[in-house]
């Protein structure tokens, strides 16, 4: 295992990089420290194989869901969250990984 639970996933398809940019970046990291994030994708090029594609990836890692929710909604990050959703188009979502041995088919059974 990695360490790591879950997951806050976003994809930035428009940045426009300014001062609340700057100062989003300049800040973010403190506010993962007391939940144990982790950036794991932040500004790496994309290779794209399949579909069209445009602006960045982020990855960040958490324990467990419990601390990727905390750390959303925490005041610290409550604070900076608008300086990058006012200078930036996409989505962000937090999504729980998958524990012990996962096969593929794995999810079928959560469907019935």
């Amino acid at each position: 295992m990695n360490g790591y639970g879950s997951y806050a996933v976003a994809h930035l398809e428009t940045v426009t990089v300014g001062p609340e940019i700057v100062e989003y970046l300049a800040r973010i990291d403190a506010t993962l420290e007391p939940f144990g994030g982790r950036f794991l994708v932040h500004g790496a090029r994309a290779e794209v194989v399949e579909g069209p594609w445009q602006g960045a990836l982020v990855v960040i890692g958490f324990p467990d869901p419990e601390g990727a929710r905390a750390w959303y909604s925490s005041v610290a990050y409550q604070q900076i969250v608008g300086l990058r959703t006012g200078s930036s188009t996409g989505w962000a979502v937090l999504v729980e990984g998958v524990t012990g041995p996962h096969r593929a088919t794995d999810v079928l059974a959560a469907q019935s």
